[in-house]
This record gives C-alpha cells, sequence and structure tokens, in this order.
C-alpha cells in the first residue's frame, strides 16, 4: 500500500494532494501540468515536499515532521519514465542486468527468466537498443525496472512517446506484470482508454489537486455537459462476462445484467471478465428498442439524472439494470422529442463499431487481409 499526503509550492504552481494506493495499479489522471509527475517525483525521492508524508506499507519514505527522509537508492522502487531510457552499448541482456546488479542477493525476488517470459523479450536478448522499435525498447525497460525486485514500480506516462500500434503492443504486458508479480504500480496518464483499462484504484487530478480517487467506473464518469471536444472524451466503464464468439461474423457477445453487448474481433477466454469503454457520444436513446435497426446492443435501465446548460446537448445518466451506470451525450431536441424525464424507462443502443477492439483485454491479433 502506497500513502501519499504531501504540498509543495512553487512560483506558478501548487500541489496538494493525498490519496491511499493499494494493490495492482492506481493511476494518477489528469491533463498535463496538472501535477502528475510531480507526485512521481515525490514518491520516487527526486523531489522534496514542503510539507507531508509518504509511506510504502511499513516503510516511511518521507515524514517532514519527523525529520525523515529516505535517499532515492534506498527507496526500492522500480522507475519506468516515457523514453526508454536504455543504455545504447549494452545489449538487451546487459540492460536488463544492470537492474538486477544493484540489487542485493538476498533481495532479489524477482526472476529473470520470469521476467523474460512474461514480458516476451527472449528473442531480443543478443541486440542492441538502436536495432528495437519504440515498444519492443520499452518491454525491455519494463524488465529492467522489474529485476530491480521493487516495493513499488512507478510508470510515468510509459505509453506516450509510442504511436497507437505500439501502444495496443504494451498493454497487454503490463497487465501480465501487473498480475504476475503481484508488485503495486502508480501509473500516470492523461488516456482515459489506458486508465480504464488497467487501473484498479483512479486518482484524478486537476490544478494540482485530487479532484477524485476511486474505481475508475466512478471517478472517470462526466458530471457536467462539455464544451467542444471535451465531450468526445466522456465515457462510462462497463464490466461483463465473455459469453460467446460467433466466427462467422467475427464479433464476440458479452453478458451483462442489462443486456448483451456485440462487440467486433474475437475475445476470450469464454466465461472471464471483460471490461468496456463506451463513449458517451456513441449511445442512443430509445423508448423501446426497435425492430429495424442493425444495432445489436441495447441496454436496459432508467434515467436517473439529465444535466444540461442551455446549449444544445444534455448529459444523460442511466442506472442500468444490474447496477453500472451509463452516460449518453444527446440533443436537447431529440431528448425532448421523446418526451423524456428522469425516472423513464429506456434503452440504451450500442453501435458495435464504436467500440475499439484492440484496446480490449483478450483481443486476438487483428489477420492480415489482401
Amino acid at each position: 500500500m502506497i500513502e501519499v499526503d504531501v504540498a509543495l509550492a512553487r512560483s506558478d504552481f501548487t500541489l496538494r494532494a493525498a490519496f491511499t494506493g493499494g494493490a495492482g495499479i492506481t493511476a494518477l489522471f489528469g491533463p498535463s501540468g496538472c501535477g502528475k509527475t510531480t507526485v512521481i517525483r515525490l514518491v520516487a525521492g527526486l523531489e522534496r515536499p514542503d510539507r507531508g508524508r509518504i509511506a510504502l506499507g511499513a516503510t516511511v519514505l518521507v515524514d517532514t515532521e519527523r525529520g525523515v527522509r529516505l535517499p532515492a537508492h534506498r527507496r526500492r522502487i522500480g522507475l519506468v519514465f516515457q523514453d526508454a531510457q536504455l543504455f545504447p552499448h549494452l545489449s538487451v541482456a546487459g540492460n536488463l542486468a544492470y537492474g538486477r546488479f544493484f540489487t542485493p542477493r538476498a533481495a532479489r525476488r524477482v526472476e529473470q527468466a520470469r521476467v523474460v517470459e512474461v514480458l516476451g523479450i527472449g528473442h531480443l536478448l543478443a541486440r542492441r537498443p538502436a536495432t528495437l522499435s519504440g515498444g519492443e525498447r520499452q518491454r525491455v525497460a519494463i524488465g529492467r525496472a522489474l529485476l530491480t525486485s521493487p516495493d513499488l514500480l512507478l510508470m510515468d506516462e510509459p505509453l506516450a512517446a509510442l504511436d497507437e500500434s505500439r501502444k495496443l503492443e504494451i498493454l497487454p504486458f503490463i497487465e501480465h506484470l501487473r498480475d504476475a508479480f503481484a508488485i503495486p504500480i502508480l501509473y500516470v496518464s492523461h488516456s482515459v482508454e489506458e486508465v480504464a483499462r488497467l487501473a484498479s484504484t483512479v486518482v484524478k487530478m486537476e490544478k494540482g489537486e485530487v479532484a477524485g480517487v476511486g474505481a475508475p467506473a466512478e471517478v472517470l464518469s462526466p458530471t457536467r455537459v462539455a464544451t467542444s471536444i471535451e465531450r468526445f472524451e466522456a465515457v462510462s466503464i462497463l464490466t461483463g462476462r465473455i459469453a460467446a464468439v460467433d466466427a462467422a461474423y467475427d464479433v464476440t457477445t458479452i453478458e451483462h445484467p442489462a443486456g448483451r453487448i456485440v462487440v467486433p474481433g474475437r475475445l476470450g477466454p469464454i466465461g472471464g471478465a471483460q471490461r468496456l469503454t463506451v463513449g458517451a457520444t456513441e449511445v442512443t436513446l430509445a423508448r423501446a428498442r426497435g425492430s429495424e435497426t442493425s444495432v445489436r446492443t441495447a441496454l436496459t435501465g432508467r434515467i436517473e439524472k439529465v444535466v444540461a446548460d442551455g446549449g444544445p446537448f444534455a448529459l444523460v445518466t442511466l442506472a442500468l439494470d444490474g447496477g453500472e451506470k451509463l452516460h449518453a451525450y444527446v440533443t436537447r431536441l431529440g431528448f425532448d422529442a421523446l418526451g423524456l424525464s428522469v425516472g423513464d424507462a429506456v434503452s440504451a443502443l450500442i453501435k458495435a463499431v464504436s467500440i475499439d477492439e484492440r484496446g480490449l483485454a483478450g483481443a486476438e491479433p487483428e489477420p492480415a487481409r489482401r
């Protein structure tokens, strides 16, 4: 468990952050300049807070009242940055060994063979960093950090410098290391898709302060009518179980208490849990599902809340059958034309093509097409 309660004042920025992170991945989420990386640097020991306390389990890293400040090299923390920062003159095997070299033998809890297996880098061991793709370099950097046998892994926007295809390559490996090594991770990102897929706990930051802490579905939910492009970033997070794969149509059906969700691609295993991110602009409301539609997903629920500011849009929150929330951006014109109000039963229609199957856990690689 990581506990953070710190304050830091600069000439142009003030940070006040307090939160607790448990097992799995705790994501620091928010726009650029909100203080995410500053928190990481304070936890790592690369900067000093003006006031506060940071503890990792029973080990106090910083306590300004008691005059405690554990040096960075004694904090048993692994670091992964945007740039892999590998040593260009060393092979992949040499870079991995460097991470292990400074860890006392008695403290080496993470085996290199296991790291190589989980990250899929066995075929890269003899190569130099200059010959690797961006995704391969980042996997090696993660491996080097793991081989320090850390008590905490800090990942500061590890995918930000990669293109979309490389990001999708790395995400499954981050999931695997989260599950395989049981090392808590503090993960910085401004990507809602990354956070929704990876995190157990989200710490949402705005202008140097913590705006919310909790499960991704709670913290990432929109609360107001967004303006301009912001509405395309508003999402809901739903969790169901994989029920069936239709190979003939290349789609997967996910069971949810509110209905069946059809997504493109083939996911697995059958019966496994699947977390989905649904854009609020991709949801259509209907009083009842019409028979003449190509949309295969219709989730049932009731209107819980409607937020409008006099502009063209309304943000509608649905309480789905089963308890989860689903958010929909609709025009006020369309909403009023249906005669809807809070408490009404509705169907939420979601097009399968609006869900990016590449970002779903367990997705098979897209087959080559000629």
